[in-house]
Formats: C-alpha cells, sequence, structure tokens
C-alpha cells in the first residue's frame, strides 16, 4: 500500500463487481435524497414553500454536490466520507464520520416502512386502521423483505430499483399534470401558487428568520448526496460520479418544485400537508383511480427506498470491518458479491428500533398511538442532527484534502480552489441552521419545546423538552460512535 492509503481503498475493487452505470447511479441518488412527501410537509410554509425550496437548492444541494463531486473525483474509492475524512484528519475521526453518515440511515429504514404502510393504507384503509403494534409488525415484514432483496446480486436488485425509479417519475410527473387539470376545469388553486408578497420577510410565513424552520425542513429533505459514493469501486466508469451529481441534482430540484406545485393547487390547505397529499392531489386532479394508483407506486418506492437505504449504508460498515475498525465478519461478502452481513446487521438494529417505537413504547403507554409518535419524530430528529453534522464535517474534508494532496487535485480540478471554499463555508452554515432549527421546533405538538428561549439573529431558539430528549439522543449516539472506534481496534483480526 501507497502512504496514507487504506486497505480498503486496495481490496474493495477486487472483491466487488463494477456494475453501475450513470443511470444506476442517478437512480440511487434519487431514492436516497428525493422523498416526495417532503413536497406535503412544506405546505404549511404556503407560497412561500417555493422560495425556501430555492434558497435551499442555491445554499446547501449545489455546494454539496460541487465538493461530493471533487472529492469523488480524487478518491472514488468505496465509503466516501468515511474515506474522505480518513484522508483529511486520520482513522478515529474517519471511521466517527462513516459512524454520523451510517446511523441516519438505520434509522430511515423504519420511516420508509412507515410511509410504506401508509401509502398502502391511502389504497386499502384497512391498513390504516390496524393497532399501532400489528403496523410496527407489517413494517418489521418490510425491513425482512428489503434486505432478501438487498442481498441478491447486485445488478438484479438494481434492475428492480430503476424499475420502480422510471415509476416513481412518471407518478410524480402526474402531480404537476393534477395541477394542472384541476386548474383546467374551471376550479380555482386550493392556495394560490403565484402569491408573491407571501415570500416578503414581513409575511406570516415569508423567508425570514421566524420561520427557518421551513429551510432546515428544506435542508433535511436535500440530505444524501455523497450516499451514492459509498459505492464508489463498484461505478463503471469514473464519468459516472460527476454525472449523476448532474443529473440527480437537476432530478430532485424539478420534481420537489412541480411535486409542490401541484399539491398546492389542489389540495385544500387544511389536509395539504399530510404526506400522503401527494396522492390526493392526483385524485383531486385526474380521479380517485389515479391517486390510488399513484398511491401504490409510491408504496413501492418507499418500499424500494428501504432496499437502496439498506445496500448503500452497508458499504459503510463493510469497509470499516475491511480496515479493521470493526470486526472483521463486517466485511463478509456472499456468494453474489454483496456485504450481506452488514445488510443483516443493519436490519435487524432497524427492526429493534421499529420494535421499540411501534409495539413497547405504546405497549407501556395509556396513549398508545401518541407515545409511538413521540418516540418516531424524537428518532427521526435526533438522526437529521447527526446527518448534518457529518455533512459538515465533508464541507471541512475538502478543504483540508486539497491543501494536503495538491498533486491529485491538479490531476483531477474540477473549479478553482475559491469555488470549494465558498461552497463549504456556504454549504456549512446552512447545514448547522438544519442542526439548529431541528433542535429549536418540534416536529410534533405531543412534545413542548416552551421551557425557554433564546434570540438568535432575530429568531427565537427553544429549548424546552424537544430540544433536551433530541439532543440527548443525538450526543448518546456520538459518544457510541466513539466507543464503537474503541471496540472495533481491539476486536480479533
Amino acid at each position: 500500500m501507497t502512504e496514507n492509503e487504506l486497505l480498503s481503498e486496495r481490496v474493495a475493487g477486487g472483491i466487488l463487481p463494477r456494475v453501475l452505470t450513470t443511470f444506476d447511479m442517478v437512480a440511487i441518488f434519487v431514492s436516497i435524497v428525493l422523498f416526495i412527501t417532503n413536497a406535503a410537509v412544506i405546505q404549511s410554509a404556503g407560497p412561500a414553500a417555493f422560495g425556501w425550496w430555492i434558497i435551499a437548492f442555491a445554499l446547501f444541494l449545489v455546494p454539496c454536490a460541487i465538493v461530493t463531486g471533487q472529492l469523488g473525483a480524487m478518491f472514488p474509492g468505496e465509503g466516501s466520507i468515511y474515506l474522505w475524512t480518513t484522508k483529511a484528519f486520520g482513522p478515529f475521526w474517519g471511521f466517527f464520520a462513516g459512524f454520523c453518515a451510517w446511523w441516519p440511515g438505520v434509522l430511515v429504514m423504519v420511516a420508509t416502512g412507515t410511509l410504506t404502510i401508509s401509502f398502502l393504507g391511502y389504497v386499502f384503509p384497512a391498513l390504516g386502521e390496524l393497532p399501532v403494534q400489528a403496523q410496527g409488525g407489517l413494517i418489521v415484514v418490510i425491513l425482512l423483505l428489503a434486505a432478501v432483496l438487498a442481498v441478491l446480486r447486485f445488478r438484479l436488485t438494481q434492475n428492480v430499483v430503476n424499475v420502480v425509479f422510471l415509476a416513481y417519475g412518471l407518478a410524480i410527473l402526474l402531480m404537476f399534470a393534477a395541477g394542472i387539470a384541476h386548474l383546467a376545469q374551471g376550479h380555482p388553486a386550493a392556495t394560490n401558487p403565484w402569491d408573491f408578497a407571501a415570500w416578503s420577510p414581513s409575511a406570516e410565513h415569508g423567508l425570514n428568520f421566524a420561520s427557518w424552520s421551513f429551510f432546515g425542513l428544506a435542508v433535511l429533505a436535500l440530505l444524501g448526496v455523497e450516499v451514492p459514493l459509498n459505492m464508489g469501486v463498484e461505478i463503471r466508469q469514473e464519468r459516472a460520479v460527476t454525472r449523476y451529481l448532474l443529473w440527480g441534482s437537476l432530478a430532485v430540484m424539478v420534481a420537489y418544485l412541480v411535486a409542490t406545485w401541484g399539491v398546492m393547487v389542489s389540495v385544500p390547505a387544511g389536509e395539504a400537508a399530510n404526506i400522503t397529499a401527494v396522492a390526493e392531489a392526483v385524485g383531486i386532479g385526474l380521479g380517485d383511480w389515479a391517486g390510488r394508483l399513484v398511491a401504490l407506486v409510491l408504496a413501492a418506492m418507499f418500499f424500494i427506498i428501504t432496499v437502496v437505504y439498506n445496500y448503500s449504508f452497508a458499504r459503510l460498515i463493510f469497509v470499516s470491518g475491511l480496515d479493521r475498525r470493526l470486526p472483521k465478519a463486517v466485511s463478509h461478502v456472499n456468494a453474489q458479491k454483496v456485504p450481506d452481513v452488514a445488510v443483516w446487521i443493519q436490519t435487524v438494529l432497524a427492526g429493534v428500533f421499529t420494535v421499540a417505537a411501534f409495539v413497547v413504547v405504546p405497549f407501556a403507554s395509556a396513549r398508545p398511538a401518541d407515545a409511538q409518535t413521540e418516540v418516531y419524530n424524537v428518532l427521526q430528529a435526533a438522526v437529521t442532527v447527526i446527518w448534518c453534522l457529518s455533512i459538515v464535517v465533508l464541507f471541512v474534508d475538502v478543504l483540508i484534502i486539497l491543501r494536503r494532496y495538491r498533486e491529485q487535485f491538479e490531476a483531477r480540478r474540477l473549479a478553482s480552489p475559491a469555488v470549494f471554499w465558498v461552497a463549504s463555508v456556504v454549504g456549512a452554515l446552512a447545514s448547522l441552521v438544519g442542526v439548529v432549527a431541528t433542535l429549536s421546533g418540534s416536529w410534533t405538538p405531543l412534545i413542548s419545546n416552551d421551557a425557554g428561549k433564546v434570540t438568535l439573529f432575530g429568531a427565537e431558539i427553544a429549548y424546552g423538552m424537544w430540544f433536551w430528549l433530541v439532543g440527548g439522543i443525538a450526543l448518546a449516539s456520538l459518544l457510541v460512535g466513539a466507543l464503537l472506534y474503541l471496540v472495533g481496534r481491539r476486536a480479533p483480526a
């Protein structure tokens, strides 16, 4: 090995097959980043939602893509942020950053299972009426089925992902078409999307610090740009790295804007923020049958997203096993050359949290549905904080790497160093805003966050029960990451 070269850099390419094309990478990117339900959740911002999207695209998505493209071009190995942070800061911080990027992926699989059930419940209402514990059991089944698909021959699994991805794109176009049809039928827009006065800082939900939680929501909706490069050695052509970032980013931006518009003009404001409003919009504009069809496609897509999250995040602990940061068994691959042990570890962990959130806590509570909602929201908010912090590290990585590896940078330079400085400063600040917004604003009215407040740049930041629960879990998770590194180093080879 050359100086500073990881064992995983040298051997991963000989273990895992090169099967991913540019189209595959775009499909993976969209699966990781584009949760189209966010086009409904952001409806609470009214017409200013478009302003928040545009600001988040400019200040977060584009900087992430720029930085990821350069790092991926210089070091296209397996593990993305784990690899790059190791290059910049050494083995401990590399593992720690990898853990911060990996841990959210495990719990997001619980969320995608929940969304799968939600859209199936839109088509089959009886599912939505099942007890919370029964729904938790269905999510565990979804996790198991997703794991089975994730450990099959990678080319086969990716072909399935690609087919559902195309259907996902058509479903999103139908959301836009439904809005046009609704207006063409002579109906007024449920909410006027062209009301640019709502963008004014003086408006109730305008573009101001008092409403910055919507910017936080938009940032959270764009997390995961670097994740497809967890599979860096499995890409057939190096040019796919920059191409997937370009086409994937464009697809995400267009999808969020057209879906937000379709929901806004079609669905009454009181219902538009419900996650299933993206299917309801199609039902209103094109007929109930079309809405149900789109809901089925979305259920299938969120199941596939569970698969993509599982196999892409599994690569992070796979390379940690190769580099002996974790026990060697984690780096095992099956006959199909897929890191199967890593996939099943994640599935078990996600299953444990599903049982805790949907079975154990509700069983011990006098208000089962409320308890499940509280646990679910707190866990998702905590991992969101962790993920945003890992992205801050990503923006710092590129500045260190450009200075430390000047020869490699000049050989694969995508832009002037000044571009990366600007992208890093802007993107890191946007990520930190995402952290503060998540800690400050409770995602559920069931948990108060009004015990105390401080004012920062004209914005009130609350630090009540929500702050301490989310912040405490996030901090505990970070400590677990550090402990895992120490335990992993002592594990037998």
